[in-house]
């Protein structure tokens, strides 16, 4: 059915079937707090143009107190001192008879160990090891780099945390079973039922 599917479809998915029919399927968007996605995009960008060793001096000037807080903690860790691989990077893998993907907030080398970054302005997800995004981001590394030395981190910048997952070939088949399940289900599932205590940002288009 889908071309790609993304962390973010296959989270939506596992959340309310319902939301994703309407968000992926109808096509229906809601709008967005502008401010919170402005801040994350702006924290995002500062990283990317850091890591290129793009001159800062101009941008750093201008920033908010809370961004200039945010990326004063985010600039000094330690996985900016390793090799650069690439920033904003589009990644995919074929996994089953469908290809899942998505962009990468950094990918870096330290000693033949890849590490994927992963930069929240809110809090890093809940079982992290499971969430889609670490599994596709994994994946898509390990495929294309043919290598299982491969660490994701979530920079959690509310809290001031690192949350790590470090690869393992025994994780792989889990992995890939629960990428090939949820695809399955989207494929073949019919319209979704509503859930009666529907209260996200589709409850009123929700019908």
């Amino acid at each position: 059915m889908f071309q790609i599917f993304s962390p973010n479809m296959l989270k939506t998915y596992e959340l309310c079937p319902r939301k994703f029919y309407l968000k992926y399927i109808k096509n229906i968007q809601m709008p967005v707090n502008d401010e919170i996605f402005e801040f994350g995009k702006n924290i995002h960008a500062l990283a990317s143009y850091y890591l290129r060793g793009e001159n800062l001096d101009n941008i750093e000037h201008s920033l908010t107190a809370k961004e200039r807080e945010v990326w004063g903690y985010l600039k000094q860790i330690k996985y900016f001192g390793y090799e650069l691989i690439n920033t904003e990077y589009n990644l995919s893998v074929k996994v089953g008879s469908n290809f899942f993907g998505g962009r990468l907030d950094a990918l870096l080398k330290n000693n033949e160990t890849y590490y994927i970054l992963d930069y929240k302005t809110g809090s890093a997800p809940k079982g992290a090891k499971y969430d889609f995004q670490t599994i596709i981001y994994i994946l898509a590394v390990k495929e294309f780099f043919n290598t299982n030395n491969i660490i994701f981190t979530y920079i959690d910048l509310r809290n001031r945390e690192e949350v790590v997952i470090k690869f393992s070939p025994e994780l792989e088949e889990e992995y890939k079973n629960k990428l090939i399940l949820t695809a399955e289900k989207i494929n073949h599932e019919e319209i979704p039922a509503r859930k009666q205590d529907c209260k996200c940002e589709y409850s009123l288009v929700c019908y």
